[in-house]
């Protein structure tokens, strides 16, 4: 029997990938974006006939077109939640909306009948607030979100899931609620609105970073997390789980190596040298944007994803391929 989906946040980066995953699959796809003039264009990148893929306007902080963009669906993928490139002029501007907005989708999931719920939140609410040094965080791991090292962005993703994992004990009822918890996502990109983490990539390639700061990421392909969401939507018996969606550790400047290394001719801007930490503090005097990665200098924050190999059977692509082929989308799209 066919499924009905809703996917929150149809145009965004993650989204996207899920989507056509899910039609590939044979599900019926209900999306929502914040205006209805991104239709045309997501129907022509997406694909989907009118029947199997049906898009909706609703935001996070209104109760508007949710009742009817959920209506009939038996899942829920909550994928849309703000975030920003640059710091918010106060951290309740992405706090605020991811918070009530995961409320608000759980609300009208359940009343709609919905049996499964999963959310996309992030490694950002496992990995911060642990203090210095090198780490390596399971599932069970949560961010303190008084630590020094937490600014807005991971404050707003720890604080709208354990939001929705408090309202699922008491108001839940029998929908079963799964979050999918990523690392940096990058990948091939397929539109303007792709994920924060591509700026990375983005910024190293069109030289605009000096040289590398001593930061680091776990990376994990845009195409394996759409595949761990489908896996999270419809594998039995894993109601309350989480699952990280996480590959290797990799410093920036590995990331910079791998692109002077798979692509000489258009990585010549790519820094391949390190910022000296004290250069890198005294700029974020100045730069909001860099006050926010300052605690991240020296740290290793290493998610495992044992739990989802062992659980849903997922598996990861080399981060290196993810890297080069999200570069090589970057320079044909004109991006950089």
């Amino acid at each position: 029997m066919t499924k009905t989906v809703l996917v929150t946040g149809g145009s965004g980066y993650i989204a996207g990938f899920t989507i056509r995953q899910l039609l590939a699959e044979g599900w019926t796809v209900h999306a929502t974006v914040r205006s209805l003039a991104k239709e045309p264009v997501l129907r022509q990148l997406l694909g989907g006939m009118a029947e199997t893929l049906k898009v909706f306007a609703a935001d996070l902080t209104s109760d508007a077109g949710w009742e009817a963009a959920v209506a009939g669906c038996s899942h829920v993928a909550h994928v849309a939640s703000p975030f920003s490139t640059n710091a918010p002029k106060h951290e309740d501007d992405l706090i605020v909306p991811a918070r009530e907005g995961v409320l608000r989708a759980l609300r009208f999931a359940r009343d709609a009948g919905v049996v499964r719920f999963v959310q996309t939140s992030s490694v950002a609410a496992i990995a911060y607030g642990h203090g210095k040094g090198v780490h390596r965080f399971t599932e069970k791991d949560w961010t303190d979100v008084n630590g020094p090292d937490v600014y807005a962005y991971v404050k707003s993703k720890t604080i709208a899931e354990r939001a929705a994992r408090d309202w699922i004990a008491v108001e839940g009822g029998a929908m079963e609620f799964v979050s999918v918890n990523p690392s940096a996502v990058l990948g091939p990109v397929w539109n303007d609105d792709f994920s924060a983490s591509i700026e990375v990539v983005k910024q190293l390639l069109s030289g605009a970073l000096p040289g590398c700061p001593d930061i680091g990421f776990g990376i994990v392909d845009v195409r394996d997390v759409a595949d761990l969401h489908v896996r999270a939507l419809t594998a039995p018996g894993i109601a309350g789980e989480r699952f990280i969606a996480a590959g290797p550790f990799l410093k920036l400047i590995d990331v910079a190596r791998i692109l002077k290394e798979r692509l000489p001719q258009q990585s010549r801007k790519v820094p391949t040298r390190g910022l000296p930490d004290w250069l890198v503090r005294f700029s974020a005097l100045f730069n909001p944007m860099i006050r926010q990665i300052t605690g991240e200098l020296g740290n290793i924050r290493d998610a495992s994803a044992d739990h989802a190999f062992a659980v849903l059977g997922w598996k990861t692509r080399p981060p290196e391929d993810s890297i080069v082929d999200c570069a090589r989308s970057l320079i044909e799209r004109g991006v950089v």
